[in-house]
């Protein structure tokens, strides 16, 4: 069973770099927060790492349970996949993502200070995971598939955020805090719309936004929410980092240059290689300039 999970992991969720974006996921917001409100002195503890490791879990919960929803689909589409090729069992995953959700759970009741929090978080995943009892509509709805599915990346944003305010002793309903769960949602959307934009050559029986609005259409969409994702993290760094809102912009500017040209010639590059730099950059940023921020000051 060790040896199939491992097989799994290596695949479908690399462990090292899912902890290193758990890392990112909450030191991003959890420094934020505190650094607009003008709190430069933290007390790291083993809360935070617990908070962490809920981030991993919960994106590894994720992962598996989309893997059992999609499993008739990818039997057909990705027959190489662990699941769906027998190199991994559901009873292996069952067993692991079981005992995954009550080792997350205990460590959230006796170091965590939003259980409430934690427990919606779950909760909402867990009926993700089950399409809200409702497969046969949402399945093949994809526009009601991500107005399910999407705005679980803003719930796990409020844990964090739900977490730093309360240990902190600081007001929650702020535009900080607003802007912050805003900050990491976005570039959520952005992604998962744009994996599902495809050059009308590429298109397969897997239903795609291009296919049903057209890739002009939603290419300009994704634009759209990334000027706002943009605007969002100007507004949480302007008072820590003028540098940082240059160089952001020059990154929106670059993913605007590579829109137009896809739009023009689809065939050139796959639009979503383009989102992924922007995404990385655009985080690398905004993580940098709270690094900066810690150990030099407001520039």
């Amino acid at each position: 069973m060790i040896r199939r999970l491992n097989c799994y992991f290596k695949e479908m969720y690399p462990i090292i770099p899912r902890l290193i974006l758990g890392v990112i996921i909450f030191s991003e917001i959890y420094f934020i927060i505190l650094l607009n409100y003008g709190v430069t002195e933290f007390s790291i503890g083993v809360s935070e790492f617990v908070g962490v490791f809920t981030i991993f879990s919960f994106l590894l919960m994720l992962r598996i349970a989309d893997d059992f929803k999609d499993y008739e689909l990818d039997c057909r589409l990705f027959p190489n996949r662990p699941l769906p090729s027998g190199k991994v069992k559901k009873s292996d995953l069952k067993i692991f993502v079981t005992l995954l959700v009550i080792i997350t759970f205990i460590l959230n009741i006796l170091f965590m200070n939003n259980i409430f929090f934690f427990l919606f978080l779950y909760i909402y995943g867990g009926l993700m995971s089950v399409w809200f009892f409702n497969k046969a509509k949402i399945q093949p709805n994809l526009m009601l598939a991500l107005v399910t599915h999407n705005p679980v990346q803003m719930i796990m944003n409020i844990y964090i955020i739900s977490f730093t305010c309360i240990k902190y002793n600081l007001e929650p309903f702020t535009h900080i805090s607003v802007f912050t769960a805003f900050t990491l949602y976005f570039p959520a959307l952005i992604w998962e719309i744009s994996r599902k934009i495809r050059a009308p050559k590429d298109e397969t029986e897997y239903v795609t936004y291009s296919k049903l609005f057209g890739y002009k259409k939603s290419v300009r969409f994704v634009l759209f929410v990334t000027i706002i994702d943009i605007i969002t993290n100007i507004v949480l760094i302007y008072n820590l980092n003028k540098v940082s809102i240059v160089i952001l912009l020059l990154n929106l500017v670059w993913l605007i240059i590579d829109s137009v040209i896809f739009i023009k010639n689809p065939n050139k590059f796959k639009f979503i290689t383009k989102i992924e730099r922007y995404t990385y950059i655009t985080e690398i940023i905004m993580i940098l300039t709270i690094v900066f921020y810690l150990l030099v000051g407001k520039v």
